[in-house]
């Protein structure tokens, strides 16, 4: 089974943007990079599906993970995993 599509919107200068980035790094996961700082039609497409205004938003699939810590919560309790399908 293939992993789904993660996508992950960002801005500069964000240290969870990148803390986020290292953790599906570190799982060999890759990942769809939005900067909104670049894109201001991106960022309104950001705030349009997760009505949050906050980066990183993460996206596995079509799941809305939320920001980092909720990434981070997800991993610990060991069901990252499952959602990125590593485990297959």
């Amino acid at each position: 089974m293939s992993s789904p599509e993660v996508t992950i919107y960002t801005g500069h200068r964000c240290a969870y943007c990148n803390a986020a980035k290292k953790m599906l790094d570190s799982k060999g996961v890759a990942y769809n990079e939005i900067n909104i700082h670049e894109d201001s039609a991106k960022a309104e497409e950001m705030v349009e599906r997760t009505k949050r205004q906050t980066v990183p938003q993460i996206f596995i699939g079509d799941t809305h993970v939320g920001g980092f810590d909720d990434m981070a919560e997800l991993n610990t309790e060991g069901k990252l995993d499952d959602l990125l399908k590593l485990n297959d």
